[in-house]
C-alpha cells in the first residue's frame, strides 16, 4: 500500500515491537519517520523497556526503507522534553502528516502494596497523559499546515472488554485504554472539519517486549495450572495464540492512507475475535 511519499509520520514507543513495524511500514508505503521512545526502565513495572540501540536499529531499517529518519530519546510522560524532541525532528523533516500515538506500559503481575500508587500513576502517566501530551505537541503542526492529518491511538482490547483481575496495574490498564476511546473521540469530532481524523486501534496479544518476558510468561504458566482465572480467560476466537507487531501496523497502515479517508472515530478492533469470546 504506497501512496505516503511526501509525508512524515511521528511515532511513539518505536524502538521495538508495534511501534518499529509501524515504522518500517509506513516509511515501506513512502513516509518519512520521526519515531521516539524512552529508551529507560520504569521502576514500577516488571519487564524492561527498549533500548537506545533498539531506537537506532529502528532508524537503520526505516533509512533501508529509502526514508530519512530522525529518532530521539524522550518520555512521553515529560511534555517539555517530547516537544523538544518532537521540534527537532520537524526540523529535520519539515512537516508532520500523521501521528501514531503508541507508547503504552503494563504491569500485571503482583507488586508490593505499597507499590501500588507508583504502578496506577506510572501506568496512567504513560498510557493515557503521555497519548494526550503526544497529541499535544505535534497538533500545532498539523493543524497549521493545513492539509489535514491523520492520528492514530494505539488502545487495547482492554479498551473495549475488561480482564477480571483486580490487580492494580490490570486496573489500571484498562481504565487507560479505556479513556483513550473517549479521547480518539472527542478528537475525531473536534478536528474533523480540519479534515484531521482520529481512530483507535485495539490490539489482542501481539509478540512484542510488553507479553514476551519472564514477568508474563509466569503469569499465563500459573493460569496453565488454573491459578490465574482472569488470565486464563485472554483467549481469541480465531485459531491464533499471538499476534505480530506487522498484523498493526497493517492495520495503521490502512487508517492513515487514502483508503481510509472517510473513516474516524472509529475503535478499531485488531483482535483475532478477543472481544466476541
Amino acid at each position: 500500500m504506497a501512496g505516503l511519499e511526501g509525508k512524515v509520520a511521528f511515532i511513539t514507543g518505536a524502538a521495538r515491537g508495534q511501534g518499529r513495524a509501524e515504522a518500517v511500514r509506513l516509511a515501506a508505503d513512502g513516509a518519512d519517520i520521526l519515531g521516539i521512545d524512552i529508551c529507560e526502565d520504569i521502576a514500577s513495572m516488571d519487564y524492561p523497556n527498549a533500548t537506545l540501540a533498539e531506537l537506532e536499529e529502528t532508524k537503520s531499517l526505516v533509512e533501508a526503507q529509502g526514508r530519512k529518519c530522525f529518532v530521539s530519546k524522550a518520555d512521553t510522560r515529560d511534555l517539555a522534553g517530547l516537544q523538544r524532541a518532537f521540534d527537532e525532528g520537524l526540523s529535520f523533516l519539515g512537516r508532520v502528516d500523521i501521528v501514531i500515538a503508541n507508547a503504552g506500559i503494563v504491569r500485571l503481575s503482583d507488586a508490593d502494596p505499597a507499590d501500588d500508587v507508583a504502578v496506577w500513576r506510572d501506568i496512567v502517566d504513560v498510557n493515557l497523559t503521555g497519548t494526550w501530551n503526544t497529541v499535544n505537541v505535534a497538533l500545532p503542526t498539523l493543524r497549521s499546515q493545513g492539509t489535514g492529518g491523520v492520528i492514530v491511538i494505539t488502545s487495547s482490547s482492554a479498551g473495549l472488554r475488561a480482564t477480571p483481575m483486580l490487580r492494580t496495574g490490570a486496573v489500571a490498564y484498562t481504565s487507560t485504554k479505556t479513556a483513550l476511546v473517549g479521547l480518539m473521540k472527542q478528537l475525531a469530532g473536534a478536528l474533523a472539519p480540519e479534515s484531521i481524523r482520529v481512530n483507535t486501534v485495539h490490539p489482542t496479544g501481539v509478540a512484542t517486549g510488553m507479553t514476551m518476558n519472564a514477568a508474563m510468561g509466569k503469569l499465563f504458566e500459573a493460569a496453565a495450572r488454573g491459578e490465574e482465572p482472569g488470565m486464563a480467560t485472554m483467549q481469541n476466537a480465531l485459531p491464533i495464540e499471538i499476534l505480530q507487531p506487522e498484523d498493526i501496523a497493517n492495520a495503521v497502515a490502512f487508517l492513515v492512507s487514502d483508503q481510509a479517508a472517510y473513516i474516524t472515530g472509529t475503535a478499531l478492533p485488531v483482535d483475532a475475535g478477543f472481544c466476541i469470546r
